[in-house]
Order: structure tokens, then C-alpha cells, then sequence
């Protein structure tokens, strides 16, 4: 009796779940040593919007247990576990204009966002 062997095929890696463009993380530094210092930066996708999905950010002193820890550019930030599914291989960045500054989001995953730009879809 002969046993036939099917190897499995190659699993695919998985891209980051999020990165820090360079303006993020120094960004985010200046607020960790000045008016955050001793917190970190907690991101989580909420229902809102006309999209349906909108990024939520906090300050919190601690991760929790539903948090992923994420560190790039030796800058930590948390990612709400719920919101992993909405944010793999996303990029966080920081933007300037002369009217306007923050963070955005650059993720792969939205196939959409409303008008007025604070929600999205996947």
C-alpha cells in the first residue's frame, strides 16, 4: 500500500497591522514627552458616520487585555483587538496644511468613505 503525500501550500504572511509614517511617529513622540507623557495612543474603529466606520483615538495610561501592542519607528501605540480586521497593513500618518493638522489613515482595506471624509467602509 503507498500513501501519497499533498503538501500544504505556503501560507501567505500577513502585512503589518499598522505602520507609522515618519511625521506619525514623530509626532507622536512630541506628544508622549510633553502633554501625554506616561500615556499611549489607543485606536479603535467605531460605528459612525454615513460610511458606518469612523477611527476612534485615545489617550489612556495603560494597554488593557483586548489591546494589541504595536511598535514601529521605537513608538508603541494600542489597537483596540476589535479593530484588527479593519486596520491590517494600514499606515497612520500626520498631516499639515496652513488650516488644518492630524493624524489620517491610510488603509487598504476602506472601499469607501462618506463626503465629508469621517467615516468609512469595507
Amino acid at each position: 500500500m503507498s500513501q501519497t503525500t499533498v503538501a500544504s501550500p505556503a501560507k501567505r504572511a500577513l502585512p503589518p497591522l499598522m505602520r507609522l509614517s515618519d511625521a506619525a511617529a514623530r509626532q507622536l513622540t512630541h506628544l508622549y514627552k510633553t502633554a501625554h507623557a506616561g500615556q499611549l495612543l489607543r485606536i479603535s474603529v467605531t460605528t459612525k458616520g454615513c460610511s458606518g466606520k469612523a477611527y476612534d483615538m485615545e489617550f489612556v495610561d495603560a494597554p488593557t487585555a483586548g489591546d494589541e501592542v504595536i511598535k514601529d519607528k521605537d513608538v508603541t501605540l494600542l489597537v483596540d483587538r476589535k479593530a484588527t480586521l479593519f486596520l491590517i497593513g494600514s499606515e497612520m500618518d500626520f498631516q499639515q496644511s496652513d488650516f488644518e493638522e492630524g493624524f489620517v489613515f491610510i488603509n487598504p482595506n476602506e472601499k469607501g468613505r462618506c463626503g465629508c471624509g469621517e467615516s468609512f467602509h469595507v
